[in-house]
């Protein structure tokens, strides 16, 4: 029971590790075939799949509170659904059971600035083929599989209201995370502190700058892949308007 259990001296993770890099591999190869295969993917036949995949990142995320239950390290500090993939996480599914624009909208920017970022530079301790290994990267790279599949399969594409919309959404949730940080001593959205393991927080300056420096990227990122993406959605409208 190794791979599921809490000793983690046989599963060190080390990024751009053998391990790391096969993930990286599938990730972007998975990736190349959801843009391949898109106009496979339109209708509604997709749609038992969709309810699958739901299924999945449901179960999987119930796995994981379990494990950290059962091996004692469940906390209120850092555990709880609050770090911005966890809610990427969540809108995910709300988007593959509802399909709704608005929640795709706030999920593109976390999915493709947070989860991909997060792949790249995990802040992750456990290696293949421990659970948690499997859970960090399936979850992450489903988040961002849903988001690429909404956008290139079913023709939802982010508007500048979108951006303006994450914007309000992450400043809402900030004093909720300060609050929550401070009464449970934890460090959602490392508003406290970096992560042990190296990430890309640490070419952002120290603290709390960089808290400042990621806000300030994330609204440009977001900003520049709407502009990319601006065209791309006028291109679309106007071949279903001419299918139409």
């Amino acid at each position: 029971m190794g791979w599921f259990g809490l000793d983690n001296k046989s599963f060190d993770f080390d990024m751009f590790s053998r391990s790391h890099f096969v993930v990286l591999a599938i990730f972007f190869l998975t990736t190349a075939v959801i843009y391949i295969c898109r106009e496979k993917m339109k209708g509604d036949k997709w749609r038992s799949v969709e309810i699958g995949v739901t299924f999945t990142l449901i179960l999987i995320e119930v796995i994981n509170h379990v494990w950290m239950y059962m091996n004692g390290i469940w906390k209120l500090g850092r555990s709880m659904p609050l770090e911005l993939c966890n809610i990427g996480l969540i809108l995910c599914v709300i988007l593959l059971l509802t399909r709704k624009k608005v929640v795709f909208e706030l999920l593109f920017f976390i999915s493709l600035l947070g989860a991909t970022q997060a792949i790249i530079t995990p802040a992750l301790t456990y290696d293949f083929p421990h659970f948690r290994f499997f859970h960090f990267f399936y979850a992450h790279m489903m988040i961002v599989w849903v988001t690429l599949y909404f956008t290139w399969a079913k023709g939802y594409y982010p508007t500048f209201r979108s951006v303006i919309k994450l914007i309000v959404f992450i400043n809402l949730l900030l004093p909720v995370i300060l609050f929550v940080n401070k009464r449970a001593e934890g460090n959602y959205w490392f508003l406290r502190h970096k992560p042990e393991t190296r990430s890309f927080l640490d070419v952002l300056g120290p603290y709390p700058w960089y808290i400042f420096s990621l806000e300030s990227l994330l609204i440009a990122s977001s900003v520049i892949a709407w502009l990319i993406l601006r065209k791309r959605e006028k291109s679309h409208l106007k071949r279903s308007q001419a299918d139409y």
